[in-house]
Formats: structure tokens, C-alpha cells, sequence
């Protein structure tokens, strides 16, 4: 696993609050953070993605207006960019972790996410252990 200074997190996400919560969780980890914000009533924009670089783990919203996460994963999925990066299913819809896993998820980290053990969660992801969390 890379030194926390060089980690790279990605945010795909439409709300606010729930953006400033995983980033300062991030933050405290003093890792590099990147944040596609999808503003009510757009689409997701994949060309958004090539402006980013590329991040060891995406934290995606599966409800998001105009789109939702599992859309958004087939583009990540299909820009060569994101071969491997795992992406995390971050949402309080926790009754879609069946579907996020069947999708092809590699965690799901449920809203609101439980600050006590974020590091040791993320710590697992990084290190390609899926975890699959719902408060």
C-alpha cells in the first residue's frame, strides 16, 4: 500500500454534506482528494474523468440526480485509467448492497459512515480487501 501522503481518493457525489464528511475523514488520513460533484438535474460527464488523476479509490454515490452510481461505474469501468481502482459503493441506501456487490462494487461503505474505524476500512480496501459495511 502506498504512504498516506501519496493516496489518492476520488469523490463522485451530489450532496454537499456528505462530500465536506469523507473529505475530512480523508483529510485526517492527509490524503490527496479529488471531487466530481454532480449538480442537480446533469448527467454524468465522462470526460470529467480525464482531468482527474487516476486515484487508488473511487468513493461513488449510487443515488445522484440525472444519473446514479451504477452508471457511473460502467464508465469507470470501461476508462482504462480505472483498471483495478476499487470502487466503493458510499450511500445511505443500504438496501442496495446486494445489488452494488452484483454489480460489481468492490466495497460499500454505508452512510453515515463510522468515523472509528474509516482508516481501518480504507486501510483494508487499499490493500484489496473488500468490505462491506452498513451502520
Amino acid at each position: 500500500m502506498p504512504s498516506s501522503k501519496q493516496i489518492h481518493a476520488l469523490i463522485i457525489e451530489d450532496d454537499q454534506t456528505s462530500i465536506n464528511v469523507l473529505k475530512s475523514l480523508l483529510q485526517q488520513l492527509a490524503i490527496q482528494i479529488s471531487v466530481i460533484t454532480i449538480d442537480f438535474g446533469h448527467d454524468f460527464d465522462p470526460g470529467s474523468l480525464a482531468m482527474i488523476d487516476r486515484p487508488d479509490v473511487v468513493f461513488l454515490d449510487l443515488e445522484m440526480p440525472g444519473t446514479n452510481g451504477y452508471r457511473v461505474l460502467e464508465h469507470l469501468r470501461s476508462d482504462p485509467q480505472f483498471e483495478g481502482v476499487p470502487v466503493v459503493a458510499y450511500t445511505t441506501h443500504t438496501s442496495h448492497l446486494n445489488r452494488a456487490r452484483e454489480a460489481g462494487f468492490h466495497s460499500f461503505l454505508g452512510k453515515p459512515l463510522d468515523a472509528a474505524h474509516f482508516k481501518e476500512h480504507l486501510d483494508a480496501i487499499l490493500n484489496g480487501i473488500p468490505v462491506w459495511e452498513v451502520p
